[in-house]
């Protein structure tokens, strides 16, 4: 699959030989463990109270037996949480057998999904691990990957990055045996241990659980069983295995502790005197494998997403099931980490103190919902109902941090110059906090009065007086006092309170405005001054509208069609995108897990449909047309779904239809283009009410053979830009070929390309349908959670209002240096607005702390380190060549450091004459830079 393969091999796996030494005796590594789902066929606190009885049980079996050596907690310190919630009373004793070693935890804070969740999340989710495991011993170092849905391909780096040098995992590449088939191909490994290269070139032992991580669950102590047993066991590992190191995983999801493990180890050694039965641990286990004699070990590049299979079980849907949480998913990563955690980084640089303990709170709560049975929305609708609470409260958490920062960082603005118009000038402060300069529409609320009830008004005399003011003959200026076109919006009376430090709430009434305009060329992790003020200077009165359906600016031209449909014309490349924008509806009769289309069913689209269209918005610096279709789809599938749901029938091989009967969907679309704007925002907005079926979103890109990288395309995914085949590997019989995606996706050309940028929009395909269409799921219905049972999930249908936010960028065919794929990433990242008054600061009206230079890098992070109080940054090479990062401190005199992304500090780096740091950043890498205050 592209770039994961070594084109250099012909896209054949490489070999390599490894330490060879002569061992001829065979072990059986037995390593006890539960995976522990919190939550997923039942309610969290359902497998919370089971989760109470298994680590009673393990307590007690550990000072009763000494035989019974240890146990692996999952890899994931929240169950230590959850566990001393109820028993706080046992944590002596918990943390009495982990500093003995016989209790193994972390290097993870929880077992994330890993295409669901974004890069800091997964990097926030060690260091929390490593810290939490810190205060009862050492964390263990074991990149312990389960049962998650597939890896991103730069886990390699991230788990070295964290002092790793392993991956056991149980899902992504598929195991052919040695005396199958020698592994020739890519995403195949000859063995269970192979070498998984990031791409980077980091490089990783991997260990495929290639018969699962319960492959030795409920050892028999009866000889006659165990016989039997063992025999079935022994075969299945030596299949794969290429020592005579056997690793065999006791325990499974939700398991009881095998409490005669002990006494079944001894019948097995019993009836195998030539081998040697241990209780192991994986520290034991990977020093005994490194040991041994070992066989050629085939070498993985990137993605593990199990490319070389039919297709049907790759649980790739899991991508669009509860789209609702994915959406709510993205403004909870974003709030924190893109918005909540620079800025508090800012106000920090000004004297407020950095809130790690609030952070702390708030990554929590959102990493609850990340296990790959919550993030995923496979689980029971109890599950997904408790999520949304965690969403609001980890956001509210965010938002109150950003609250408390911008106060801090608008105060110290300096706004006396727009004293020189006025007493009743207000300014407001707008905040960039994406790592480049940005323009873009913003919309803020502005209060012209405010009357505290504590002033002696009434409400009637506060609301008369604020009812009077005059909100005629103002405009709005920049920092220099030039006028800035400005769209106001009277929202009235508004009622308000204050909550002092100090006293008791403070009720108000207030007159309040909403100002929309186009802010331009805002600092990076920056600022930008404006002021609402009395004057009476023209401002600009054009349009960007070219007829009732064209609208254009210097860089686009977009024309829609009458059924709603659009073109879209990159006017430096001349290139044309048409039938942008259509609807596609189809039946889906699979699960939360995957999708399944019904047999032989057409599709149904918007493209004979004519939509009603009419002008939303027409301003100097905005465009909008707002798009109706009116549209009946089947209210659902027929009868026969629920009797093979009932029944157990694998999704595959079910016969339902889509019912006759039809619901209404009525679809509403605003088109928008802006001055400045490098691509068209696409905002959708429905209520659903039918049932199992999907809505997508098609964009043709027309981008044939001939050209460049056709074959393939770009998606943004963890710290990467990767590269996949458009068609899927010849074992791939499931006729949809639906894939993950974070930020965007991105087909190109020689001199054309197409990104499509979501805001929480995970599943995407491109179809083979000779024009390269651009597939986005908007919405995914189903009604049976899947897997091993029947689990009804009503919930899942998603029955309720929907909106579906999109961006679409057309660039010359290189997404890094034409800026397609940095406009993709600043439009996850909400402008941030507060309003401030006249006063003296140390801040310019236009200021930034940090300056940086870099087409290549993608910004990733800014925060404050707990322990050392430095300032971390972090960024990532998208590109496949060396980049230089020039970076430069607006004010304050730092030392630097190179880091990892558990913020250690690394070699120093030193700035040049000039008071530039000049760094080199390697192909994909992820970089994270120190920044110590000098004193």
């Amino acid at each position: 699959m592209s770039e994961q393969r070594d084109e250099s091999t012909n896209n054949q796996a490489i070999s390599r030989e490894v330490d060879t030494y002569t061992g001829s005796k065979t072990t059986a590594h037995i390593i006890s463990h539960t995976h522990w789902d919190r939550e997923w066929y039942l309610p969290y606190e359902k497998h919370h109270m089971r989760l109470i009885s298994l680590m009673d049980s393990l307590l007690d079996k550990l000072e009763q037996d000494p035989d019974y050596k240890s146990f692996y907690l999952d890899g994931q310190t929240i169950i230590l949480e959850d566990y001393l919630q109820v028993r706080p009373e046992h944590k002596e004793r918990l943390e009495q057998h982990i500093r003995n070693g016989r209790i193994f935890i972390g290097p993870w804070y929880i077992l994330q999904d890993a295409f669901l969740t974004s890069g800091e999340a997964n990097v926030r989710n060690m260091q929390i691990g490593h810290r939490d495991a810190e205060r009862y011993g050492n964390p263990s170092k074991i990149g312990y990957f389960p049962d998650t849905f597939g890896l991103v391909g730069q886990t390699p780096q991230l788990m070295l990055q964290s002092g790793i040098t392993n991956v056991f995992f149980g899902r992504g590449v598929k195991p052919t045996g040695f005396n199958n088939t020698v592994s020739d191909r890519g995403y195949e490994s000859s063995f269970s241990e192979l070498l998984w290269t990031g791409p980077d070139g980091s490089e990783v032992l991997g260990i495929l659980f290639a018969n699962w991580y319960s492959n030795g669950n409920e050892v028999p102590v009866d000889e006659a069983e165990a016989k039997v047993y063992w025999k079935r066991k022994l075969d299945d590992a030596q299949k794969y295995a290429s020592t005579g190191e056997l690793l065999f995983m006791n325990g499974c999801d939700h398991q009881p502790l095998q409490l005669d493990l002990p006494e079944a180890i001894r019948t097995a050694q019993k009836l195998y005197p030539d081998m040697e039965f241990i209780h192991s641990n994986f520290n034991d286990y990977l020093t005994s494998l490194k040991r041994a004699s070992q066989r050629q070990l085939s070498s993985v590049k990137g993605e593990f997403r199990s490319q070389r299979t039919d297709g049907w079980g790759t649980l790739v849907n899991t991508a669009s099931a509860r789209v609702y949480l994915k959406q709510m998913n993205q403004l909870g990563q974003v709030m924190l980490e893109k918005v909540a955690e620079p800025l508090a980084t800012f106000a920090h640089l000004l004297g407020q103190a950095y809130p790690h303990h609030l952070f702390t709170y708030a990554w929590k709560t959102l990493m609850q919902n990340h296990p790959h049975d919550s993030i995923c929305g496979c689980s029971v609708d109890e599950v997904h109902r408790e999520m949304v609470t965690r969403f609001d409260k980890s956001r509210h958490v965010a938002e109150s941090i950003v609250d408390e920062s911008i106060e801090v960082i608008a105060q110290a603005v300096d706004t006396t110059g727009f004293s020189r118009f006025g007493e009743d000038a207000l300014p407001l402060v707008i905040f960039n906090t994406s790592g480049w300069e940005r323009s873009g529409i913003v919309s803020a609320e502005l209060e012209v009065v405010r009357l505290y009830f504590r002033e002696g008004y009434t409400l009637e005399e506060a609301s008369h007086r604020a009812k009077k003011v005059d909100l005629s003959g103002r405009v709005l200026v920049d920092s220099e006092g030039c006028p800035v076109a400005c769209k106001v919006e009277d929202l009235g009376l508004q009622f308000g309170y204050d909550l002092p430090d100090d006293r008791f709430r403070q009720p108000y009434m207030s007159r309040r405005v909403r100002l929309t305009f186009e802010v331009e060329r805002v600092p990076l992790l920056g600022l930008k001054t404006y002021a609402w003020l009395r004057s009476n200077v023209e401002t600009d009165s054009s349009s960007l509208f070219q007829g009732s359906r064209s609208m254009e600016n210097d860089l686009l031209h977009v024309e829609i069609a009458d059924n709603g449909s659009f073109t879209l014309r990159d006017k430096r490349t001349g290139c044309s995108y048409k039938d942008l924008g259509v609807y596609e509806n189809v039946g889906d009769i699979g699960n939360e897990y995957m999708f399944r289309q019904p047999e032989g069913e057409q599709a149904l689209t918007t493209e004979d449909l004519i939509a009603d269209i009419r002008v939303l918005e027409d301003t100097p610096f905005l465009a909008s047309l707002e798009i109706i279709h009116h549209w009946e789809i089947p209210a659902s599938a027929d009868e026969t779904l629920g009797q093979e749901q009932r029944e157990l029938v694998y999704y595959p091989y079910r016969q339902a239809q889509r019912s006759r009967q039809t619901v209404p969907l009525t679809i509403r679309t605003v088109i928008s283009l802006s001055r400045n704007s490098r691509g068209v925002s696409m905002e959708t907005t429905f209520n659903n009410q039918a049932k199992d079926h999907r809505l997508r979103a098609l964009f043709p890109t027309e981008i044939h053979s001939g050209q460049h990288r056709v074959g393939q395309h770009r998606v943004d995914s963890m710290f990467e830009i990767a590269i996949r085949d458009n068609e899927p590997s010849p074992e791939w019989e499931n006729p949809s070929n639906t894939q993950h995606q974070q930020a965007f996706v991105d087909v190109s050309g020689e001199q054309t390309g197409l990104t499509v940028a979501n805001l929480g929009l995970n599943e995407y395909e491109v179809l083979r349908d000779g024009r390269n269409t651009i597939a986005v799921t908007l919405l995914r219905s189903v009604g049976e959670l899947g897997d091993w049972g029947w689990f009804p999930t009503p919930e899942a249908q998603c029955p309720s209002e929907h909106t579906a936010r999109l961006e679409i960028i057309p660039h010359d065919g290189d997404g890094i240096q034409s800026g397609a794929y940095r406009e993709a990433y600043q439009y996850q990242i909400p402008w941030i607005v507060k309003q401030t008054g006249i006063h003296e600061g140390t801040v310019a009206p236009d200021y930034a702390p940090f300056d940086w230079k870099s087409t290549e890098l993608a910004f990733s992070s800014m925060k404050m380190n707990e322990l050392s109080g430095d300032v971390l940054l972090r960024w990532y090479n998208m590109s496949h060549s060396m980049a230089e990062l020039i970076i430069k401190p607006r004010t304050q005199q730092y030392d630097f450091y190179k880091s990892n992304i558990l913020e250690e500090q690394g070699e120093d780096i030193v700035m040049d004459s000039s008071d530039e740091l000049l760094q080199s950043v390697k192909p994909h890498e992820i970089i994270t830079l120190g920044f110590k205050l000098k004193t």
